[in-house]
């Protein structure tokens, strides 16, 4: 196994916003390209961690029509919602706007049941001829995609390429992998999981944590599909401090990783409501991770070895 079709390591980009709650596009435009620089194979742009729900369409069509523009990697456009019929018209307006690929998440709130799910992928697929990535995160939604409906679509809409698996179950993701056609990618949706997914078969990574540790979480991935595990393992655990730090009940994502990029001077902004704005300390803290995060990679330079060659 290897690295998916749009690259190892793509980040779930937030979306910036002014101090008063606008579209900050020219933010997303610099946040992008950083990105890029510092470990981004690929963008997913108005995604969930983008605030998605939150955005307009006319703002999300901006949005992607900009990073487009700005980039030279895949961006991939978070183009659906738990409405088939508005998930349609703006996965043909994300197509418009240059896009490489769709991520289409599970329909929300409703938990539609399997058939419904499937015409709903099947909808979506149809609108364009771009290559969709199914997006599966039960925690989010309340429905969790069944792998008989996942095989089923792998093996019957050849544009349906891939998930996004944030469901939580790598043995069943093994078996996802081990029954869908060849070529079908399996990027982990959960960075902590991500270690784990490449085991059994997984594609990379679509990282909340690439915001910050971008080049570690690519260094690690390289590692994995370059056989050497020993150091897959050890750059992980230099990483569970991040893991832990991009999300809980108290700051769901994206919370935190737009804190991450306020403590270092990159465009966010605050969250729109509901999630609304970070808790006091929450930069400080940030600053505190990627202080522990940058302190372990200096040591890790200066013992030599493998890992030297990737981070030094």
């Amino acid at each position: 196994m290897g690295p998916g079709r749009f690259g190892a390591v793509l980040t779930a980009m937030v979306t910036p916003f002014s101090g008063g709650g606008d579209l900050d596009i020219d933010g997303a435009v610099a946040l992008a390209r950083w990105l890029v620089e510092h470990g981004s194979d690929g963008l997913v742009v108005a995604g969930t961690t983008g605030e998605s729900p939150v955005l307009s369409d006319e703002e999300k069509v901006a949005l992607w029509e900009a990073v487009v523009r700005a980039v030279t990697v895949p961006v991939i456009a978070g183009s659906t919602s738990n409405d088939t019929a508005h998930s349609v018209e703006l996965t043909k307006q994300a197509a418009y706007a240059g896009v490489a690929g769709i991520l289409a998440v599970t329909p929300y709130y409703s938990r539609p049941p399997q058939s419904g799910l499937d015409a709903h992928f099947r909808a979506v697929a149809a609108a364009t001829s771009l290559p969709v990535l199914i997006y599966d995160i039960p925690v989010r939604t309340g429905r969790k995609v069944a792998h008989e409906t996942l095989v089923s679509l792998a093996r019957q809409v050849p544009t349906i390429v891939g998930v996004k698996d944030a469901a939580g179950n790598p043995a069943e993701s093994a078996r996802l992998i081990a029954e869908a056609p060849p070529g079908f990618d399996l990027y982990s949706g959960d960075d902590a999981l991500t270690l784990p997914l490449l085991a059994v078969g997984g594609a990379g990574v679509i990282s909340v944590a690439a915001h910050w540790a971008g080049q570690e979480i690519a260094a690690m991935v390289s590692s994995f599909f370059d056989g050497d595990i020993d150091g897959a393992r050890k750059l992980n655990a230099r990483l569970l401090e991040s893991w832990r730090f991009q999300s809980g009940d108290v700051t769901p994502n994206p919370i935190p990783a737009k804190a991450m990029m306020r403590a270092l001077g990159l465009p966010a902004g605050q969250c729109r409501l509901p999630l609304g704005p970070s808790q006091a300390g929450l930069e400080d803290q940030a600053r505190e991770v990627l202080g522990r995060l940058r302190g372990m990679a200096s040591t890790a330079v200066g013992s030599g070895g493998h890992q030297q060659d990737q981070l030094g």
